[in-house]
């Protein structure tokens, strides 16, 4: 399954650096490219523009997590088993937020995404449900949510997955916007961001985050690249018995491969 990204949005698009940092939506006119569907046996993808793909759902699993980066991108769950509030930035098909959602029923979830199309999609082909007492999908530019003070220190999970369809490397990935990310976070609170391990910006993005955050471990590469960090705000050190007996808990509860991500946490430990 290729996940990788290309598109005709990057030059308007992409942030990099400190001063592209602080420009804010209100301070820059976002360009999208086309949001386009494609079905392959049994499965819908989600594309902007290219042949890329940028989420996908089976058919007749609508609430599953049909790709294996997407699955990894809930390793926090090793660590924390009964979050209180959930934050996905970048919406992509809502797969993440339709699995939290469904998993933690009593967790409140909110997705951000800067493209209304994305979320109008979602809800007409994706099966996202309708915002309610636990749901909510804003539109909106996910460094203006991270950065507003009325958000610091609530949500127990962070789970980035911004691209758009030309950048290989996240759309948000300076030390601005992580440590907002982490003032987001409760003290015990995990974040967990999708990145590219072939292209220059996983090492930018890995350095950033290792500034900013106390443990950064990463999973190992699946699909064409895909690389998922896994950033703590406090020092961790693993403990392999109790990582494996949690693996096995969420393993039987959600069918998730949790066992791997144990796995590969300890083989970057060697």
């Amino acid at each position: 399954m290729l996940i990788k990204r290309k598109s005709v949005e990057a030059e308007s698009n992409h942030r990099s650096g400190p001063t592209a940092a602080k420009k804010t939506a209100s301070t820059r006119k976002p360009k999208f490219a086309p949001v386009t569907i494609s079905e392959l046996d049994g499965v819908r993808y989600l594309h902007f523009g290219t042949e890329w793909v940028q989420g996908a759902m089976r058919l007749r699993k609508p609430d599953w997590l049909e790709l294996e980066y997407a699955q990894q991108m809930m390793a926090w769950m090793l660590f924390l088993d009964k979050p209180q509030h959930l934050l996905q930035l970048g919406l992509g098909t809502g797969a993440l937020t339709k699995f939290c959602y469904r998993q933690f029923p009593d967790a409140k979830v909110t997705a951000v995404d800067l493209n209304p199309s994305v979320i109008m999609v979602c809800e007409s082909m994706f099966k996202l449900p309708p915002n309610d007492e636990r749901l909510n999908v804003i539109e909106m530019d996910a460094m203006d949510f991270v950065c507003d003070p009325n958000h610091q220190a609530q949500f127990d999970a962070i789970q980035v997955d911004v691209y758009d369809a030309t950048a290989r490397g996240p759309v948000l990935d300076s030390t601005e916007f992580y440590e907002a990310c982490s003032q987001c976070l409760k003290d015990d609170g995990v974040l967990t961001v999708n990145l590219f391990g072939d292209h220059p910006s996983f090492a930018k993005n890995i350095k950033v985050l290792r500034y900013v955050f106390g443990t950064v471990l990463c999973l190992p590469e699946v699909h064409d690249g895909n690389v998922v960090a896994i950033a703590f705000k406090s020092h961790m050190k693993l403990n392999a018995e109790s990582l494996y007996a949690r693996a096995e808990e969420i393993r039987t509860s959600t069918k998730l491969p949790a066992k791997t991500w144990v796995d590969g946490l300890l083989s970057t430990q060697k």
